[in-house]
């Protein structure tokens, strides 16, 4: 498995679709994930360390969390299967139980933001949908996503290979 980070969240241009962009903490490897708009805004406001006035769904579960005791251990993006990327949250419960819950890759990203857990993707799935970028420190990076990136080559390589 490969710790990633989420380093930017983007709208691909021809769809008008919101992409997660994560990274290889350890590599130039990142995998774009096209995601549904509800998400988009919870990731955007984890990201920003910000909640609206009225909790949405992934600042709620991480209350929920809070008051049951429990806590996140990590989240996998763990197979894409017919273009579909499949996740699991893991938890810990007060008792020390190790749970696994099936969720979608967009709404693990957004409950790890606000629970501070790592994200992991399965090799597999890195390998088979992941891209290298020609970006060395985090400026170059920055500069790649503003100016260079491709999300048309990324979505054709993405519908052959799987998406959310």
């Amino acid at each position: 498995m490969r710790e990633v980070v989420i380093k930017a969240l983007l709208v691909d241009p021809s769809s008008n679709s919101p992409v997660v962009l994560l990274k290889d903490r350890h590599s130039k490897r990142a995998l774009p994930i096209w995601i549904g708009e509800t998400e988009a805004i919870s990731i955007a406001f984890g990201l920003q360390s910000e909640d609206f006035p009225r909790p949405l769904t992934h600042a709620l579960m991480k209350e929920m969390l809070d008051d049951l005791h429990a806590h996140v251990e990590k989240v996998v993006i763990k197979e894409v299967r017919d273009n579909t990327y499949f996740a699991s949250i893991f938890l810990t419960d007060a008792n020390g139980t190790l749970f696994e819950f099936d969720a979608r890759p967009s709404d693990s990203l957004a409950l790890s933001l606000r629970v501070g857990c790592p994200i992991y993707i399965a090799d597999e799935v890195f390998e088979a949908a992941g891209i290298e970028s020609p970006f060395a420190d985090e400026d170059e990076f920055q500069e790649f996503i503003e100016y260079e990136l491709d999300l048309n080559e990324f979505r054709r390589r993405s519908r052959s290979e799987g998406s959310e």
